[in-house]
Order: C-alpha cells, then sequence, then structure tokens
C-alpha cells in the first residue's frame, strides 16, 4: 500500500493526467475530418494522432512542441489521403494554450503540495505549460519540460533531470512517487528506474496505453482520478 507519509515529492506527468487534452484534440481533428471529407472515428483520430506523436517523440534532435504538433498533423493528414491544409496546420501548433484541467486537478495539486514538494515531467514546451499552469492555478515546485531536455518521455532524461532537481533537495529517489495517466510514457519508464508509481486510468481516454512497453507496465496503484488518488493515499 503506497502512503503519501513514505514520499516527500510526487511528480506528475500533464497532458492526460492533469490536463483534459484527449475530449478536446477529438473534437478538434473531427471538425478538420468533418470539413475535408475525412470518414473516421473519434476513436481513429485520436489513434492516428497517438501513432504520429509517438514517432515524432523519437526524433533527434527533439522538435518544440508545436512543431512536434505541426508534424503530428502532417501524418494524420497523410494517414487519411488530404493534403495539408497550412492554416489549419499553425491552428493545430497552438491549441496547448486552450486544453482544460481536470476539475479535481487544482485543488488535488494544493492539498498534494501543502505534504510534499511537487513536479511537472512534461512532453511540452514551456510556454505551453505555463498557460496550463495557469488553468491549474498552481506553481509546480520542479518542473522538467521536453524543451528543457531535449527529449521526450519516455527517454530517461525528464526522471533523471528531476531526480537531479529532488536530491538537491535532499530527496532520494525512493522518497519519490511517480504519477501518470500514460502507461508508455510514464508507468513503463518509472519502473525501469525503480520508481514507485500510481497510474490514474482517466475513463474513455486512451492516449498512452499501447507501444513502447506499455503491455509491461506495472504500477504499483491504480485509480480513475486526482481525487481517488488523494483518497488512496491518504
Amino acid at each position: 500500500m503506497l502512503r503519501l507519509s513514505d514520499f516527500d515529492a510526487v511528480t506528475f506527468d500533464v497532458y492526460g493526467t492533469l490536463i483534459d487534452w484527449e475530449p478536446f484534440i477529438v473534437a478538434w481533428l473531427s471538425d478538420w475530418a468533418d470539413e475535408f471529407g475525412v470518414k473516421a472515428s473519434g476513436e481513429d483520430l485520436i489513434m492516428a494522432f497517438d501513432r504520429a506523436r509517438a514517432e515524432i517523440q523519437k526524433e533527434r534532435p527533439a522538435h518544440r512542441y508545436p512543431e512536434a504538433l505541426r508534424r503530428c498533423f502532417d501524418r494524420i493528414s497523410g494517414e487519411f489521403g488530404v493534403a495539408v491544409d497550412l492554416a489549419r496546420r499553425e491552428a493545430f501548433s497552438k491549441t496547448p494554450h486552450q486544453w482544460p484541467a481536470y476539475s479535481d486537478t487544482s485543488s488535488g495539486l494544493k492539498a498534494l503540495q501543502a505534504r510534499a514538494q511537487i513536479g511537472a515531467l512534461s512532453n511540452i514546451d514551456d510556454a505551453s505549460l505555463a498557460s496550463s499552469c495557469e488553468k491549474m492555478d498552481i506553481e509546480f515546485d520542479v518542473v522538467v519540460t521536453a524543451q528543457r531536455v531535449g527529449a521526450y518521455k519516455p527517454s530517461w532524461e525528464h526522471f533523471n533531470t528531476a531526480l537531479a532537481d529532488l536530491a538537491a533537495q535532499g530527496i532520494p529517489p525512493e522518497r519519490v512517487l511517480h504519477v501518470g495517466q500514460s502507461l508508455r510514457a510514464d508507468i513503463t519508464p518509472a519502473n525501469k528506474l525503480g520508481l514507485k508509481s500510481a497510474w490514474i486510468n482517466r475513463p474513455q481516454r486512451l492516449l498512452g496505453l499501447s507501444g513502447e512497453g506499455a503491455a509491461e507496465a506495472r504500477p504499483d496503484l491504480t485509480v480513475e482520478s486526482l481525487a481517488e488518488l488523494l483518497e488512496a493515499i491518504g
């Protein structure tokens, strides 16, 4: 059983875990599909996005997140046999500033921060994360973005950098709990690094649940919301 008293820091994946991006992306891509005559379900579209971003995030040097989204849009357009609309492409790159927070995010993070350090480990750029932090009404104690480390999770650069930041505060890895919705990007690498982890398996969400060893992910705790996590760990 995980107890908050066993940890001095809780680190979070942000998008999918704290920010509810998936319905927004489905709606946005569905509007695009309707406009350009693409016959695809919402699930088809979100999984096309998931496949595209997983491949693009492996490319080095790493792209800033707006550019990663542009390239995702290019690949999705190609997959469905549609010419790339440049205006839509650019609009898609700016959507992170519109993605909303889950209803339990702000209060949950504030409750945790009153008792432990909290960190954000995110495959995003600094400006987009700043917009999301405003929506969450929170300032993280430790922030590691893809822009900062030049790589995307599940690469270990995020985790190693966060652990180094926390070690500088006297917090060892065994006193860190990592929380994420993505099995691929968060729970699997946390397992490999020996970190305790909690999987927030948000209902009806699909991103990050396949590929890259996701099937072998073994969280120490599984819940469906941040509120449930707080109740479970006390």
